[in-house]
């Protein structure tokens, strides 16, 4: 991967993060004490990060340092971390939420299999 690309890649992986943990913009800037304009320019990748900005970032999101930069060998580990971004977001929901979005998913699955 170019520089430009693994850029732009870790620029929407970080986006991608901080949405499924449910923070702003504001709210991450304050907990690793940036700018906010500091955060929207990492995540359009405009702004590059440090290595030590990238462990606060993966610490803030609970996600892999490995998973934010890129070095994530194949397809198997980008979907398992999504996997467990999709988990937290979850675990956030009320019980009847949480079997009305279960439910959900049954329905998608059922519709794929007549597919």
């Amino acid at each position: 991967m170019e520089t430009s690309e693994l850029k732009s890649a870790i620029a929407s992986r970080l986006r991608l993060a901080r949405e499924q943990s449910g923070l702003s913009q504001g709210q991450v800037a304050r907990l690793l004490g940036l700018h906010r304009p500091s955060v929207s320019e990492v995540e359009a990748g405009r702004r590059s990060v440090s290595a030590t900005e990238l462990r606060q970032f993966a610490q803030t999101y609970g996600v892999d340092v490995a998973w934010l930069a890129c070095e994530d060998s194949d397809a198997d580990d980008n979907q398992k971390a999504r996997l467990e971004l999709a988990a937290r977001e979850l675990d956030k929901l009320r019980p009847e939420d949480l079997d009305r979005v279960l439910g959900l998913l049954k329905a998608i699955r059922a519709g794929k299999e007549t597919s």
